[in-house]
């Protein structure tokens, strides 16, 4: 009882303190004790998430007697919320009161507010004046003043990363040029007219697509969490994972693993992530056998891993939506397998620490291997019934089209009471404290059927957005009103089927103040996410107004000399620095903005053909992991607050558990097909494909895991390891070593284009070498331009189908300005088309036939025997 004492005692934080430290990252820290202030604050908060519910609701039904608002009007009414509530909740300084709000925060609330609410009640003014390149000195004047109060929240709700990088932005849009400015990137600065009016009182700033996508999409996730949360799924979750997990070996850092999984499905905050779970997980992790910073950084890595994981991806799923022109359900998609099986990875990891230092059970062992292939059942099981389910409704639809809906919405309700009613047999759930003397690990029985009313609401998430494809937003609402009567009727219904009916009308009340609790608290939580996109919208519009965007490609290009691979270090490590300090929102919007074009132009000058949500995705990851890397990890920091352990050490370690995350970019650079770019699902082939790719992919990276852990049957020596990484680079680019025996493509010259056009099948993509004087800078520049080859037609029919215009002069093939509107024009925009000097193709690839890459499993997996083999001999417990 003494060692649990001390256990408790050694941390740097007390449960208060943690609560303190994710409200004040989250939420705003601020709590007044003046009940008329903190009725305002908590009703401002509601009459947000009403707000939102409101403009969300698809059917548009109130149109005929209020006013229906569009983009560029919600925009500013939802920053109003947020700046407004940003001074209210978040103190100035840590030193600052916290059970009052100062008159100067009222000062500054108010301003804000203004500001904001200004660019919404004169928006007709606005696009007649100031977005018709004419503002006026009141404009200007408001839109100065906006700014500042702007970064003044920013700073107070997210810390001073984002707003030291808004003003160095703001700072490098008006000046253009100086001695901190590289002379690559200087201009001639904008005047400070022109800078407000591009910033503020414009739709491409602060009012831009950033916080467009927080007022249609992610405040609807966001409060969906959050409802989720209040009504107790977050514990369920966390109860679960440990009932499945926890009775193996390391069983709670595997349940961290997979309770951060599910909890970050809901979640859009690390931090928050780290603490919810981890004041549970990490003092049971440190009472098997792992250290305080060990503990810590299974917890951090975990809980960051949440960022990547569909459907939320901290909100930039749908930033990537709008940024990249593809549909929601195609970026979930594409980031489905890298995000599972890094945390299929993570899993394995913590299980071979369990093996290295001879982890004990809590309770009686059991089987990992038995456990795999349980969770293997169920993902089947439920697979198939989902798909019945489809074809159940679509039968439905055939017979009584008009009355599929109401049918549908009555089997809905009756799950939903069957399923509560389930629960009610059984005693609510309740987390243990994880420093008593004697720890009583729940089993999935006596777990998983008190909160399956919890899968229905994501049910309907993902049925509206995979089966109808319906848009996020509209998804997310009819989610999130399925939620609204869960959390008001579980507590009733729960009362009934218990037999106590003298109950149901305090239980009512309790799921109505649930329900207030969960409006607010979505609301707060979305303050920081509304301020960072608003202030992110600072750097998205200097990009747009300065070269830098497109000139941050030749700074790459001039340090890493050409190579290509040094060029995506560079991108990752930049992508690295600027996510420093900034939420998953705020940081994927400032990389994209600035790093993703550069990963595919210099992919295209090196004849490496980057799709652009490999690029999105890339630089993504790197910057959230931020989050994870000293000196800045705000989630290592939170772990070690609970932990008790070493900040920096916890970063370090969590970076080293998090090594798969940073291969994972580079791995589906080089080989889309691991993000299923290219792949159908809408086809059985496809299916089969993605299902080969996903476990080929899993294998690679468990392999891949093992190697850096160096341990795999037994302790690994060196070469062992590096055989493992060989196997695992083999499995997940097994092209790499084909193309270093034969090349994919066969050479023409430009004067034999024409020839090689009308020789290729339908389907073939060739790729032009394009050399020619840069429009900006002069220089001689190149790039490589994919041709589709579609149809049936001749090479001219082809070719005026590409937008491509060629004039062959012996055996030089000089083009003009491509068709606009052709692929070919935007991506050629950046020559010179009037130079002196001509643009021209400079070599033409057409694909060959090839040996299959996947023969290179067969030397592979030869090695991969070789390895077990060898560690078979030195192996003294069993691998799972």
């Amino acid at each position: 009882m003494a060692e649990q004492r001390e256990d408790r005692d050694d941390r740097q934080y007390s449960d208060d303190d943690l609560q303190d430290l994710v409200t004040s990252s989250d939420s705003g820290a601020r709590a007044p004790v003046n009940r008329a202030t903190a009725m305002l604050i908590a009703g401002t908060a509601m009459a947000w998430s009403l707000f939102q519910l409101w403009i969300a609701q698809p059917q548009l039904w109130f149109g005929a007697y209020l006013p229906v608002l569009n983009s560029s009007q919600t925009r500013p009414i939802h920053l109003t919320f947020a700046i407004f509530l940003a001074f209210l909740a978040y103190p100035a300084f840590k030193s600052s009161p916290r059970h009052k709000v100062p008159l100067a925060d009222w000062a500054l609330a108010l301003i804000g507010a203004f500001c904001a609410f200004y660019v919404f009640w004169f928006s007709d003014t606005l696009a007649m004046t100031a977005r018709s390149g004419l503002p006026t000195q009141t404009q200007v004047i408001i839109g100065s003043v906006g700014i500042l109060v702007l970064l003044e929240a920013s700073r107070r709700a997210l810390g001073p990363a984002l707003t030291i990088v808004g003003g160095l932005f703001l700072a490098y849009a008006y000046f253009g040029t100086g001695w901190l400015i590289p002379d690559l990137v200087e201009h001639e600065g904008l005047s400070f007219t022109s800078l407000i009016n591009a910033q503020w009182l414009d739709t491409a700033g602060v009012f831009g697509i950033p916080l467009g996508v927080s007022t249609a999409f992610v405040f609807l996730f966001v409060l969906f969490g959050s409802l989720l949360d209040k009504a107790g799924a977050g514990n369920y979750f966390i109860q679960l994972a440990f009932a499945g997990l926890g009775h193996l070996r390391g069983g709670p850092a595997k349940a961290a693993v997979v309770g951060s999984a599910m909890t970050g499905l809901i979640s859009g905050s690390s931090i928050a992530n780290v603490v919810t779970t981890g004041t549970f997980t990490i003092p049971l992790m440190k009472r098997v056998g792992f250290s305080r910073e060990q503990a810590g950084a299974v917890e951090v890595a975990s809980s960051v891993n949440g960022q990547i994981m569909p459907p939320v991806m901290g909100a930039a799923a749908f930033l990537m939506v709008e940024f990249i022109g593809i549909s929601y359900l195609e970026v979930i998609k594409h980031a489905f397998i890298p995000a599972v099986i890094s945390y299929i990875a993570l899993v394995y990891i913590v299980h071979l620490e369990a093996l290295k230092r001879g982890m004990p059970a809590l309770g009686e062992s059991k089987s990992f291997a038995g456990m795999i292939v349980k969770f293997a059942i169920g993902f089947v099981v439920a697979g198939i019934g989902f798909t019945a389910l489809i074809y159940g409704v679509d039968a439905l639809e055939s017979a009584l089209p008009s009355l599929t809906a109401p049918i549908m919405m009555l089997v809905l309700a009756a799950v939903y009471l069957g399923l509560v009613w389930v629960a009610a047999k059984r005693p609510d759930l309740h987390i243990d404290d994880p420093s008593d003397e004697e720890i009583k690990l729940p089993t999935v029985a006596e777990v998983y059927a008190t909160g399956l009313h919890y899968v229905l609401p994501i049910l309907v998430l993902v049925w509206f957005l995979m089966v109808e494809r319906q848009s996020p937003a509209k998804s997310a609402f009819y989610a999130t009103c399925l939620m609204l009567l869960i959390i008001v009727t579980q507590r009733p219904l729960k009362a009934l089927f218990r037999g106590r009916g003298g109950e149901i009308a305090h239980e009512f009340g309790a799921g109505f103040h649930d329900l207030r609790d969960g409006l607010v608290a979505g609301a707060r939580n979305m303050i920081g996410i509304g301020v960072a996109t608003a202030a992110a919208g600072i750097i998205v519009a200097t990009v747009t107004k300065t070269p830098i965007g497109t000139e941050l490609a030749g700074l790459v290009e001039q340090l890493s000399g050409g190579i290509l691979i040094l060029m995506l270090i560079f991108v990752g490590l930049f992508s690295l620095i600027l996510g420093m300090g900034l939420p998953t929102t705020a940081n994927y919007i400032v990389v994209s903005s600035l790093m993703a074009s550069v990963v595919v132009n210099l992919g295209a000058q090196e004849g490496l053909i980057v799709p652009l949500i490999a690029a999105h995705l890339f630089v993504f990851y790197f910057g959230i992991m931020a989050d994870v890397t000293p000196p800045v990890g705000l989630a290592s920091f939170a772990a070690a607050a609970v932990s008790g352990g070493d900040p920096i050490k916890t970063g370090f370690t969590a970076f080293f558990y998090s090594l798969r995350t940073v291969a994972l970019p580079f791995l589906f650079i080089y080989n889309p097909a691991l993000i299923l770019y290219g792949i159908d699902l809408g086809t059985w082939f496809g299916i089969g494909q993605a299902a080969f790719i996903f476990v080929v992919a899993t294998i690679a990276m468990l392999l891949f895991a093992a190697a850096t852990q160096g341990y795999f049957l037994a302790p690994s020596k060196i070469h062992e390891s590096a055989a493992l990484l060989v196997v695992a680079f083999t499995l997940f680019v097994p092209g790499f070593w084909l193309n270093q025996m034969q090349s994919p493509f066969q050479t023409f010259a430009p004067a034999e284009f024409e020839t090689a056009v009308a020789e290729a099948n339908p389907g073939d993509r060739l790729r032009l070498r394009i050399e020619g004087p840069d429009f900006n800078s002069g220089a001689l520049t190149s790039t490589t331009l994919v041709m589709d080859i579609e149809g049936e037609g001749g090479a001219a029919e082809r070719i005026d189908a590409s937008g491509l215009l060629l004039f062959p002069e012996g055996e030089v093939v000089r083009l003009d300005e491509p068709m606009f509107g052709t692929p070919a024009a935007e991506k050629l925009a950046d020559f010179d088309f009037y130079s002196d000097r001509p643009v021209q193709i400079a070599q033409v690839q057409a694909p060959r036939e090839r040996i299959t890459k996947y023969v290179f499993y067969i030397p592979a997996l030869l090695l991969l025997a070789g390895v077990v083999l060898l560690q078979r001999r030195r192996q003294t417990v069993p691998a799972f």
